[in-house]
């Protein structure tokens, strides 16, 4: 089970520059990819992103590919394109009406531009080097995803062992309240004047259609049914996020009904615990992938 946040970062040497891969994730319902690559290696998005997907399923992933350092300036200034790009920008400015007078600032800015190897290659070596580092960022993510899911499926057994308790505790409980309810029916028809036997057919006919109205077995059932899919889910493989939050809402769904269906306090006070911690559940799942 891997969790939806993570971080991985990777370096390598590109010339005389570094680049360096940083990816990082948090939860999301499905696969929200984002990348920032600089403005030459557009063309490497698509490789980009399918290496992306080969390891993450679900989550917001941000890629961030970034190239420091200076590269080599060994290379002569192409003076021919400087001059064309100053007689270029001497042509708007009287087109314009605007007085052009070249200051030291913008010819260097334009002397660096126009010099040959300031842009960064984009060559199939270079687009191999990229995915090297991108692949070895991926792993340190999968890694600490990994880790935190390890820490999730603890925690989740914990809360999955509480569930099963205060499930137990209801089963326990519900064969009992008919029982109960016949003790107060007649302690109620006592006070009310009316003496009858607890043999008697209609005091047997009253406790049987309430304890059918009460009866929690079939949801009893489900739910230990949902309980050992949930812990099954939990220790496979690949994404299990949406799965479990279908079979947590499953879950939800048959302690509602037993909330509803149960006439009795304890039993009340077990849904309301199972409850709120079917609620923590359902927060944590929200990390799993």
């Amino acid at each position: 089970m891997n969790s939806m946040t993570g971080y991985g970062r990777a370096t390598a040497k590109l010339g005389n520059q570094t680049l360096t891969v940083q990816v990082n994730s948090v939860n999301r319902r499905g696969l929200d990819l984002t990348l920032k690559l600089p403005e030459e290696w557009q063309a490497f998005e698509p490789a980009v992103g399918d290496a992306v997907r080969k390891v993450t399923l679900r989550g917001k992933v941000h890629v961030a590919v970034e190239v420091e350092g200076k590269a080599s300036a060994t290379a002569d200034w192409d003076q021919e394109a400087i001059k064309a790009t100053l007689d270029q920008l001497a042509k708007l400015a009287k087109k314009r009406g605007v007085k052009f007078e070249p200051t030291t600032d913008l010819l260097w800015q334009i002397a660096n531009a126009q010099r040959p190897g300031t842009q960064l290659p984009a060559d199939e070596a270079t687009a191999a080097l990229l995915l090297k580092t991108l692949n070895q960022a991926l792993r340190g993510l999968g890694a600490m995803r990994a880790k935190e899911g390890e820490a999730l499926l603890i925690d989740f057994l914990g809360r999955l062992g509480k569930l099963q308790t205060a499930a137990e505790a209801i089963a326990h409980r519900a064969p009992q309240i008919s029982g109960f309810y016949k003790e107060a029916l007649l302690a109620r028809l006592r006070q009310a004047g009316l003496e009858l036997d607890v043999t008697d057919e209609r005091v047997l006919k009253e406790v049987a259609l309430f304890a059918d109205r009460c009866d929690v077995t079939e949801e009893i059932t489900r739910l230990r049914s949902h309980f050992n899919q949930f812990k099954d889910l939990l220790r496979s493989g690949g994404e299990i996020g949406r799965k479990a939050e279908f079979i947590l809402q499953e879950i939800g769904r048959e302690i509602h009904t037993i909330g509803s269906k149960a006439n009795d306090l304890a039993i009340s006070q077990h849904v309301i615990e199972f409850k709120n911690e079917l609620e923590r559940v359902r927060e944590q799942i929200a990390n799993v992938e």
